[in-house]
Formats: C-alpha cells, sequence, structure tokens
C-alpha cells in the first residue's frame, strides 16, 4: 500500500480527483515505472469506486504515463530515453526564449528575488527532501519566466514542467549534481544581473543539457539493472 492520498477538491468532479492524484504520484515517483496499477487496490486506498479509477488510468495512457500490456493491465510507463530526449528539445527551445526576454525585461528587484529563490533552494539541498527541492528549482526558474511578461510562454512552461517532473527528480536524487545545480544557479544569475543574453542563454541551455546527461545515465544503467528506483 502507498502513502500517497487523495485530496479532494470541492471544485472538481471526483474523476478528475483521482486522476490528479494519481498522476502526481507517478511524476513524483511514489508509483514506479513499471509497477502495475491495480483497480481494486487502488480504489480501496482511495476511497473510490473503480469507476473513476478506470477513467483516470485512461486518460494517464493518452499522457504517455501508463501504458496498457495485454494480459498484464495497466502499468507505470517508464522514462525511456526517447521521451526524455524529446521533452528536454522543447525545454531548450522555451529556455532559450525566456532566457533573451528576461535579460530585455527583467527588474533589478527581480534579480534580488531570484537571488533569494537560490537560497531557498541551497537550504533545501542540505535536506534530504527531493520533492522540497524540486519544487525551489522550479520557483527559481519561475522567477525567470515571470519576468518575461509574456502570459503564453509562462502557460507552456508550465504546461511542460509537469511532463519535467519526472526527470528533475531523477536528477535530484543524485546528490553529486547538488554542486553543479548550484554554480549552474548561480552563473545564471549573473549573467542576467549583466543583461548578458549570450552568456545567460548558453549557460540555461547547458544547464538543461547537464540534466538530459545525467538522466540519460541513469536510464542506461535501468536498462541493465531494473527500473529506475524511488
Amino acid at each position: 500500500m502507498h502513502n500517497f492520498q487523495m485530496n479532494i477538491n470541492e471544485y472538481l468532479p471526483l474523476r478528475d480527483v483521482v486522476f490528479y492524484t494519481l498522476r502526481q504520484a507517478i511524476l513524483k515517483g511514489e508509483l514506479e515505472p513499471g509497477e502495475r496499477l491495480m483497480e481494486m487496490q487502488l480504489a480501496e486506498q482511495l476511497g473510490v469506486s473503480r469507476t473513476p479509477i478506470r477513467e483516470a488510468i485512461r486518460k494517464l495512457e493518452l499522457e504517455g504515463l501508463v501504458l496498457m500490456i495485454p494480459r498484464r493491465g495497466a502499468i507505470v510507463a517508464k522514462i525511456t530515453e526517447k521521451d526524455l530526449k524529446d521533452v528536454l528539445e522543447v525545454r531548450a527551445s522555451l529556455e532559450r526564449l525566456s532566457t533573451k526576454l528576461a535579460c530585455e525585461r527583467m527588474e533589478e528587484e527581480t534579480i534580488e528575488e531570484l537571488r533569494e529563490a537560490q537560497e531557498a533552494f541551497k537550504a533545501a539541498l542540505r535536506g534530504d527532501d527531493i520533492t522540497l527541492q524540486a519544487q525551489k528549482d522550479v520557483e527559481f526558474h519561475d522567477v525567470i519566466y515571470k519576468s518575461t511578461n509574456n502570459l503564453r510562454l509562462i502557460q507552456m512552461l508550465n504546461n511542460l514542467r509537469e511532463q519535467m517532473y519526472r526527470y528533475r527528480l531523477e536528477y535530484l536524487k543524485d546528490g553529486t549534481s547538488h554542486q553543479k545545480l548550484v554554480e549552474e544557479h548561480e552563473a545564471i544569475i549573473e549573467a542576467l544581473s549583466r543583461r548578458d543574453t549570450e552568456e545567460t542563454t548558453n549557460i540555461m541551455v547547458g544547464h538543461v543539457y547537464n540534466q538530459e546527461q545525467a538522466v540519460m545515465r541513469k536510464i542506461h544503467e535501468a536498462e541493465s539493472t531494473g527500473p529506475l528506483k524511488k
């Protein structure tokens, strides 16, 4: 039995609440790649009938988070090299644009807000709460995104963030990556403060590339030893 629970939202239909609960459990790694999704067990844990569980699984399949396997049923989709490359190619392109706009439009007080977000991220890294670390990493990048003042771009980045969550967690699980992340964030802040578009963009794209390479190594390790673990 897993530890995740359903958070009831009075404004959403039950089927949507179940869907978002299972989706977050997969993205956070509480439901592991390759794990079977047993309708009866999940229904019992969340205190619902099997119908919203079945509907949620169908929607998760459409998002690519769940696979339907003949004679096995639904399983959590594994993190694949192709999925990782696809997501990070899109992210790199959007980061280029957001970095360019941030260099042009970021207010001076926002630079200070970015430094504060960096301190919060560093504080989270001193603990062992991976979810908190991921949240603080997201908040750091959110400051940059908001400074673009481009609502469509922010919306696209927010949608992509959900798909990135699995990869972000896998990267943060490797403690040896933490110092590199801190250094890259610091370099981004300093380049942004100088409004150096080319340098900031290069650092940001390298930041994305380093994440891709680190998670790729974990995928290759998993292929020889088994699925990525929590």
